[in-house]
C-alpha cells in the first residue's frame, strides 16, 4: 500500500512539474528604472492569475555598464547560472537584451521561444535565419515627427526648441531618426540639440529661455558630459527646476514629474502586449512563429492637466483623442471617500438605532418574562417540601424558601445577610464551611448527612445536597443548598433493625439457655456438695471460700451473657471506631456453644493475626448483621443435614486491603437457587414458613446505607459465600 501511495505521489509531482511553465524575463537596464519597472509590473500583473507560470527576472544593468568585456562576462555568468534550466519562454526588454539574446541564443537559450518589447529601430532582417521562427514581440517606436507637429500646433508663437539627450545606445538610435526631422523644421524654428553638456550648463541654458516663445523636448539624460550618472527622475527634475518653459517628452514615465505630455511611448502598454503573446504561447499552445511582430508601437497622446493649466495650453483645439491625468475633481469626486464614509456612517447608525429599538423591545419582553419566571420560581421554591437556601461564595445567605424559614423559625428578611453560624450549632456550621470551600474549588456536588438539634425541636437527621451556581459570565455566583429531613426514615429503619433483632431473639434465648446450662449444673453440684459437707459437719472456712469463689465465677459468666444479650438489643446512636475481631468475640460469647452443641464446626481465620481490623460505624447494628448471617448458615445446615454428605461447617475469613476490610462467611449446606439468589436482600422476601424477610434486607441497609460498605452473596461449588466489604473510615473523615 505504501509503495502505491509513493508511486501516485511521484506521478502527481511529475505531472505538476510538467505543467509548470518556466519563464525568463531579461531586462537591458536595472531595477528602479521606471521604464523597466513598469514593464515588469505589467507582465507580473498578467501572470499573477496563472499559478502555473514561474517568472525569473534578471537585470543586465547596461545603463550603467555597457562594453563588450562586460557582455562577455554576462554570457559566461548566464551560461553557468542557467545550465540546468530549460526555459519555456524568454522575454527580453529593450535593445541591449534583445541583441544579447540574438548573439547568444545558441549557447544560452537554444530551442526556447523568444518575445521582445521596447526595441527601437527594429529591423527584421537583422534576426538570424536560424531563429526567425523562434522570435516575436512588440516594437518600441517613438514618433518624433508627430511630437514636433504637436508642439508647433500647441505653440503657434514658438521660436526656440531645445532638445536634451545623452549618448546612450537608445539615445543614439533616436538621434538617427531625429536628424532628418530637425533639418525639416530648422527653417521654422531655432532648434538646439544638446547631448554633450554638464548638467549645470544645461540648467543655465534652459533657465534663460523665454516661456512665450520657447519649449523643451526632453529625450534621455542618464549621464552628462562629465560622466556623472543620474536616474531618469534626477536628471529630469534638475532640468524642470531650472526651466520656466513647457517641457515635452517621448515616454510616459516622465509624467507626474513635470512634462506637459506628448505622443508617449508606454512601458505599461509594451508589457501588457508582450504578456498577452506570452500567455498564448504558454497556455494556449500557440507557436511563436504564428504570432506576428507588433510593428506599430502602442503609443498614446497623454498630458498632465497641472502643466496644461500652468502654461495655458488648450489641447482640445489640436487633438480629438487624448488622455489627461491629474484633472481636478469635482467636490463630490474629490471627497468621494468622505461622502461614502458619511453615507456608511448614516446607514450604520440607522441600523444601530433600529437594532437598539428592537433590542429595547426584546429586553422589555425578556424583562417581563423574567419577572414572570421569578414569580413562578418563587412559588415553586415555596411549594417544595424541602428546606432550600442559597448563599454567595462568601457564605452569606441571599435567599431561601418558606420551608427553611419555618425550620429555623425566623422570617426570610432576617435570614438574608446571615451565615450558617447564625442558625446551626457551631460544629455543624464549621463542617458546612469546610464543605463549601471544597465544592468551590472542585465544582463537584456534595451530599452530607447531619444530626442537628434545632432550638425547641427534637433531634433531626438532615441530608444536605450542595452545588455551585454560575453567573452569566461563567464565574461562581454561590452555592445552592437543599435539605432533606430523613428523621422519620431513620426512625423507621431503626424500628426495622430492632424488629429484626427481635426476630433473632428466639435463637438468642436458645443460645443463652445453652450458655446457662453448664454453669447451672455446676452451681447445683456445688450447692449439693456444700449441703453434704454441712450435714457431715465437714464444712470449714476453706470449703466455704472455695464454694463462694466457684459460685461467683459461674454467676459472673451468666451475668456477662445477659449483658451481651442486652447490649445486642440496644440500638447504636452514633458511629464509633470498633474492632471486627472484638465483634466476632462478643457474638461467639452468645452463640458459640449453641453452634458447638449443634455439631457444627466453626472456624475463624484472620489473615493478619495482629490486626484488630478497625472500622468506623454502628457497632451493635454491625454485630446484628454478622449474627444474622451466621444464624442463617447454622439453621440452613440443620435443615439440610439429612441430605449432606459432609459434616456441617461454617468458615469465616477476615482480611484487609488498602481500601477496605473484607469478611467472608461460608457454609457448606448447599447452594441458593439461581432464580432467587438475586432477591434474598429484598425486603420481606423469605423462603421460610415463619420467616419475616427483613433480616438480610436490614443487613444490606446497615452495611450499605448506614456504613457505606458493600454486601453480596454467591454460590461456589456446594458452598454459599456472603462477602462484606467495609471501608477504612476514620473518625475525622
Amino acid at each position: 500500500m505504501l509503495k502505491i501511495i509513493l508511486v501516485l505521489l511521484f506521478i502527481s509531482t511529475y505531472l505538476f512539474a510538467s505543467n509548470q511553465k518556466d519563464v525568463l524575463l531579461l531586462h537591458s537596464y536595472h531595477k528602479g528604472y521606471k521604464w523597466t519597472d513598469d514593464i515588469t509590473k505589467a507582465i507580473e500583473r498578467k501572470f499573477l492569475v496563472h499559478k502555473d507560470i514561474e517568472l525569473t527576472t534578471t537585470y543586465m544593468d547596461t545603463k550603467r555598464v555597457n562594453n563588450p568585456q562586460y557582455l562577455n562576462r554576462l554570457e559566461n555568468l548566464y551560461k553557468e547560472q542557467f545550465k540546468n534550466r530549460k526555459f519555456d519562454l524568454i522575454i527580453v526588454s529593450d535593445n541591449t537584451a534583445y541583441e544579447f539574446v540574438l548573439n547568444n541564443y545558441k549557447n544560452l537559450f537554444d530551442g526556447s521561444p523568444v518575445l521582445f518589447c521596447g526595441v527601437n529601430n527594429f529591423d527584421k532582417k537583422l534576426i538570424p535565419q536560424s531563429i526567425k521562427n523562434k522570435i516575436s514581440g512588440v516594437v518600441e517606436q517613438v514618433d518624433i515627427e508627430k511630437n514636433f507637429q504637436l508642439i508647433t500646433q500647441l505653440h503657434p508663437n514658438l521660436k526656440n526648441l531645445i532638445i536634451i539627450n545623452d549618448k546612450s545606445k537608445t539615445a543614439l538610435e533616436i538621434k538617427q531618426s531625429l536628424t532628418p526631422i530637425i533639418k525639416k523644421y530648422q527653417k521654422k524654428l531655432n532648434i538646439e540639440y544638446i547631448d554633450n553638456m554638464n548638467i549645470s550648463d544645461i540648467q543655465d541654458k534652459v533657465s534663460n529661455l523665454n516661456p512665450k516663445d520657447s519649449a523643451i523636448l526632453f529625450l534621455l539624460l542618464f549621464k552628462d558630459k562629465a560622466g556623472k550618472h543620474f536616474t531618469y527622475k534626477q536628471s529630469f527634475l534638475n532640468i524642470k527646476k531650472a526651466s520656466k518653459v513647457p517641457i515635452y517628452g517621448l515616454w510616459d514615465f516622465y509624467l507626474d514629474y513635470g512634462i506637459v505630455g506628448g505622443l508617449l511611448t508606454s512601458a505599461n502598454a509594451q508589457g501588457e502586449a508582450t504578456s498577452k503573446m506570452a500567455i498564448d504561447i504558454l497556455l494556449n499552445n500557440e507557436n511563436v512563429r504564428d504570432i506576428p511582430i507588433l510593428l506599430k508601437s502602442p503609443n498614446r497622446y497623454i498630458f498632465d492637466d497641472k502643466e496644461l493649466r500652468k502654461f495655458s495650453i488648450d489641447v482640445s483645439k489640436v487633438l480629438g483623442d487624448y488622455y489627461v491625468i491629474n484633472i481636478p475633481k469635482a467636490f463630490y469626486e474629490k471627497h468621494t471617500e468622505l461622502f461614502l464614509i458619511s453615507l456608511l456612517v448614516i446607514v450604520v447608525l440607522s441600523l444601530i438605532v433600529l437594532a437598539m429599538r428592537a433590542n429595547i423591545q426584546k429586553r422589555k419582553k425578556l424583562e417581563k418574562d423574567l419577572l414572570n419566571q421569578l414569580k413562578f420560581e418563587k412559588v415553586l421554591l415555596d411549594t417544595l417540601p424541602n428546606p432550600i437556601y442559597y448563599k454567595d461564595k462568601n457564605g452569606i445567605f441571599i435567599g431561601c424558601n418558606d420551608e427553611f424559614s419555618e425550620l429555623v423559625r425566623t422570617s426570610k428578611e432576617n435570614i438574608i445577610g446571615k451565615t450558617a453560624y447564625d442558625f446551626f450549632p457551631f460544629e455543624i456550621a464549621q463542617k458546612n464551611s469546610k464543605i463549601d470551600e471544597e465544592i468551590l474549588q472542585t465544582h463537584q456536588k456534595n451530599i452530607s448527612e447531619f444530626a442537628i438539634n434545632f432550638a425547641n425541636q427534637n433531634m433531626k437527621y438532615i441530608i444536605i445536597s450542595k452545588s455551585i451556581y454560575l453567573n452569566i459570565d461563567g464565574s461562581i455566583g454561590g452555592i445552592v443548598c437543599i435539605m432533606d429531613d430523613i428523621s422519620e426514615r431513620i426512625q423507621q429503619k431503626q424500628f426495622l433493625i430492632q424488629q429484626s433483632k427481635l426476630a433473632e431473639m428466639g435463637d438468642m434465648v436458645a443460645a443463652i439457655a445453652h450458655q446457662w446450662n453448664e454453669p447451672l449444673v455446676e452451681l447445683s453440684a456445688q450447692i449439693q456438695d456444700i449441703q453434704t459437707s454441712a450435714m457431715l459437719k465437714e464444712l470449714d472456712r476453706v470449703n466455704i471460700e472455695e464454694f463462694v469463689h466457684d459460685s461467683m465465677v459461674q454467676i459472673k459468666y451468666m451475668s456477662k451473657t445477659l449483658y451481651d444479650f442486652r447490649n445486642f438489643l440496644k440500638p447504636s446512636t452514633k458511629k464509633v471506631l470498633f474492632s471486627i475481631r472484638n465483634s466476632f468475640d462478643e457474638i461467639f460469647e452468645i452463640m458459640e456453644r449453641q453452634i458447638f452443641y449443634s455439631n457444627i464446626k466453626l472456624s475463624v481465620n484472620y489473615k493478619d493475626s495482629k490486626s484488630n481490623f478497625l472500622i468506623f460505624g454502628y457497632e451493635n447494628e454491625f454485630k446484628q448483621v454478622l449474627l444474622n448471617i451466621i444464624n442463617n448458615a447454622k439453621n440452613k445446615i440443620l435443615e439440610n443435614r439429612p441430605n449432606m454428605q459432609n459434616d456441617g461447617e461454617i468458615v469465616i475469613n477476615i482480611s484487609q486491603s488498602y481500601k477496605y476490610n473484607k469478611i467472608e462467611i461460608i457454609d457448606n449446606a448447599g447452594t441458593i437457587e439461581k432464580n432467587i439468589i438475586n432477591s434474598i436482600f429484598n425486603p420481606y422476601f423469605t423462603t421460610k414458613k415463619d420467616g419475616t424477610g427483613i433480616g438480610l434486607y436490614m443487613a444490606k441497609v446497615i452495611v450499605e446505607d448506614k456504613m457505606q460498605g458493600k454486601i453480596s452473596v454467591k454460590n461456589y461449588d456446594e458452598n454459599v459465600i456472603f462477602t462484606i466489604r467495609m471501608p477504612h473510615n476514620k473518625p475525622e473523615e
